[in-house]
């Protein structure tokens, strides 16, 4: 450690500076600290200058002042001394030299006065040094100054060729301020600069170090930092190489690995890792939203998604309902193809065929339609529907996230593409939290309605006639996972059933209202109950008597279109007499192979039979009021031929083709529903496996795929023999046999739903003999 030059070994100065190194402490042996003025200096009450540490004394009352020093002057007794130790102190004083008559006075003054002239002396060797010291640090503030006016010069110019070195970042206060090119500090920056440190114990030192460990010496501390800064930058661009030698590989590999996945889950996860423009506030000021609406669902500048919606606010009602978003004109003048009329022109139902798709997962959110949103937590989490999703994320949270989801699941460009598959209808499930929530409820309230409005204007632009279908009543309706809360029924059911069917009837009376508006007439012309009540287990009359209740709702709020009800699961011959007495009505049927361990069982052949046999006969005998209730359409089909779907039957159940369905331990299941035995047409020999049937459609088998075709086109034409039917569903994330987007563009279904090479009047080969396996 460098020592000061030319200082004595014991010089005064050193010795006071050692002094001024002592902590201060009360009577009490406790630290007291030294006070300190406004710029941070130690001092003392009663001096003002922070180069003094008390008030100068003439050397005069300094000797008066001093008493010497005896056993018993250093006593802190108060009380008279007694004859006999005024003795012994004179005696003693005798000893030293020192007599009543001053008999050595004169060599006492003498010694009195060097001490005195020492003190002097050393009074005035302390004040030099600490001017020196003043004038040092002064002297190393200006260098500082200078120091950093040149590194701001240097910082610039690095950060006009796009770098900044990270050692001037190292040392600039958060708080600093520009004028001139220059800084200003404060406290003990600007006492001690921004390199150095300092004890408190030892102010006075010269030896100072530098927090990089170089000496005080200016030039060599300069080379140091220049050398620094070369340093820092070279490792701050080999960092920024290094992150673009990473990045570069991986973005070509996930571009190939999303060019690679199916249509439908790289549109989706493009459109969700970006974020609308909302170029349509451009130039809107938030303001302009009466404060009493700010920050509520008529704000739209609280909306994730503003494309094509009326950004111009109004607080006017419809049925309790908003019509926030919407656009004053619309146009009815298209058509979905050159086969069906134009919107402005009425649709003949029960003439003219239904042959639409569902947007399933949208506005509903499905585990199976899209697993991403469950395949993240553990059983444990219990995230097996929309309202445990929606508990676990949280009301913020779930806003955010699910907003996100409906605006990215489905575009304009669904409407566009369903258009072009040769549709002409669309069926949009959403459930009541569109309209209202309920206390205790942690689904997303009122944000889906918005993308609802949107969706229906989309299918009016692309001449698509539009089937609502509140696809989750409040206490759930069915107890499954669409329907909002997988496990108890309480619609209709148990200690809420009736209140629960009573809110869903007023928000029907909400919703006929709102529908009946102008606006609707051409393009809503299908509207849905309930989906899916599970009549098998509610009571029968009850659900009838709802249902008259419904219908007379609806129909006195003045729609005239097509009013649809569920089967509920009775066998559509138990509906022949039911509901009779009012006009539009139209009875929804869902049909599927997969879901009942008699038909998953049929082989190739015998499901396209049962296709073209059975389900023809249920229609032609539904569609009779001699034998069935009359209108009759499917509203539900899929080309699967197997259950094996990742969450299909609940998140965490597995399949009845693998035998692995365990319903005991869902919510509310029990053994009864659980099928624990492989299910398939070889009675598990050749195992039954769900390899191939959840594989990628172009690792199909030929012969499979022109099985699943075919399968799918005689449904088409079994459906046909009612009103029509509805694919469940047009997108998925996986599972592309529920996917009609998926298997188009496998080549699995048709290119044009109203152009098909097959149907119940041909041939059903047997695929068997051609070489298909019957265990996938």
């Amino acid at each position: 450690m460098p020592q000061s030059p030319r200082e004595p070994r014991d010089s005064p100065a050193r010795r006071q500076r050692r002094r001024r190194a002592h902590q201060r402490v009360d009577s009490n042996g406790d630290y007291s600290p030294r006070p300190r003025n406004r710029d941070g200096y130690e001092r003392y009450p009663e001096s003002p200058s922070p180069t003094k540490s008390r008030p100068r004394r003439h050397h005069h009352e300094r000797r008066e002042s001093r008493v010497p020093e005896s056993e018993y002057s250093r006593s802190t007794a108060t009380a008279p001394l007694s004859v006999g130790q005024l003795a012994q102190l004179d005696k003693l004083n005798r000893k030293l030299g020192w007599d009543e008559h001053g008999g050595t006075g004169l060599q006492r003054g003498r010694q009195e006065d060097e001490e005195t002239r020492a003190e002097h002396d050393a009074d005035r060797e302390r004040d030099r040094a600490e001017r020196e010291i003043e004038r040092e640090r002064r002297r190393l503030e200006h260098r500082e100054r200078k120091r950093r006016r040149r590194e701001d010069e240097r910082a610039e110019a690095l950060a006009a060729d796009g770098y900044e070195s990270q050692a001037l970042v190292y040392d600039r206060p958060k708080s600093r301020r520009r004028s001139r090119g220059g800084r200003v500090a404060s406290g003990q920056q600007l006492e001690r600069g921004s390199q150095a440190y300092y004890n408190e114990k030892d102010f006075g030192r010269d030896d100072v170090r530098r927090r990089d460990g170089g000496s005080s010496d200016g030039d060599y501390n300069e080379e140091a930092c220049r050398r620094k800064r070369r340093r820092n930058i070279f490792i701050a661009v080999g960092i920024i190489l290094l992150i673009l030698v990473i990045a570069i590989p991986l973005g070509v590999v996930e571009s190939k690995k999303s060019s690679g996945d199916s249509d439908d889950s790289s549109d989706s996860a493009q459109a969700a890792s970006t974020q609308p423009a909302n170029s349509n506030l451009d130039g809107k000021s938030e303001d302009s939203i009466p404060q009493s609406y700010q920050q509520t669902s008529f704000d739209p500048f609280t909306w994730y998604d503003t494309t094509d919606f009326n950004v111009t606010f109004t607080s006017k009602l419809v049925g309790g309902l908003p019509v926030m978003g919407l656009n004053d004109t619309w146009d009815d003048s298209k058509r979905a193809n050159s086969n069906v009329k134009p919107l402005n022109e009425a649709w003949n139902y029960g003439t003219d065929q239904i042959r639409g798709v569902n947007l399933g997962g949208w506005l509903s959110i499905e585990p199976f339609i899209t697993p991403s949103f469950f395949s993240e937590y553990t059983t444990s989490d219990n995230v097996i529907d929309e309202y445990t999703l929606s508990e676990r994320l949280g009301a913020a949270n779930a806003k955010s996230t699910i907003e996100e989801h409906y605006s990215s699941f489905v575009t304009e460009s669904t409407f566009s593409d369903i258009q072009a598959a040769g549709f002409d209808h669309v069926r949009i499930p959403f459930s009541y939290w569109a309209v209202i929530t309920y206390d205790g409820d942690p689904y997303v309230p009122n944000v889906s309605w918005r993308y609802l409005l949107r969706g229906i204007e989309w299918a009016r632009k692309h001449g698509l006639r539009v089937n609502l279908d509140l696809h989750g009543a409040p206490g759930s309706q069915n107890g499954w996972n669409h329907s909002g809360r997988q496990g108890a029924i309480n619609w209709l059911n148990g200690t809420e059933g009736d209140l629960n069917g009573d809110r869903t009837i007023e928000i029907h009376n909400q919703l006929s209202t709102f529908f009946t508006q102008p606006r609707y007439k051409n393009v809503v012309t299908m509207y849905g109950l309930v989906n899916e009540p599970r009549m098998v287990v509610l009571d029968t009359t009850k659900v009838l008597n709802w249902t008259q209740t419904a219908i007379t709702t609806i129909q006195n709020n003045n729609f005239t279109g097509i009013v649809v009800f569920g089967d509920g699961f009775r066998g559509l011959d138990n509906w022949q007499g039911d509901l009779q007495g009012f006009d539009n009505l139209l009875l929804d049927v869902h049909q599927y192979v997969i879901f009942n361990t008699q038909q998953i069982t049929l082989n190739h052949h015998d499901k396209i039979n049962f296709a073209c046999g059975g389900w023809t006969q249920q229609a032609l005998r539904s569609m009779n009021t001699e034998t069935g209730f009359g209108p009759t359409l499917c509203g539900e089909w899929s080309q699967a031929d197997t259950d094996c779907a990742t969450y299909l039957n609940n998140v965490g159940v597995g399949s009845r083709w693998e035998g692995t369905l365990n319903m005991a331990s869902t919510p509310g299941g029990s053994s009864d529903g659980s099928v624990l035995s492989p299910t398939c047409p070889t009675d598990n020999s050749p195992r039954c496996s769900c390899d191939e049937a959840n594989a990628d459609p172009s690792t199909y088998a030929d012969e499979y795929k022109t099985w699943l075709l075919m399968f799918a086109e005689a449904q088409m034409h079994s459906f046909e023999q009612g009103w029509g039917w509805f694919y469940w569903t047009w997108q998925t994330e996986s599972s592309p046999q529920w996917s009609y987007k998926a298997g188009m563009a496998a080549g699995i279904l048709p290119q044009l739903a109203y152009q098909r090479d097959f149907d119940c009047s041909q041939t059903i080969p047997m695929f068997n003999q051609s070489g298909l396996a019957e265990y996938y």
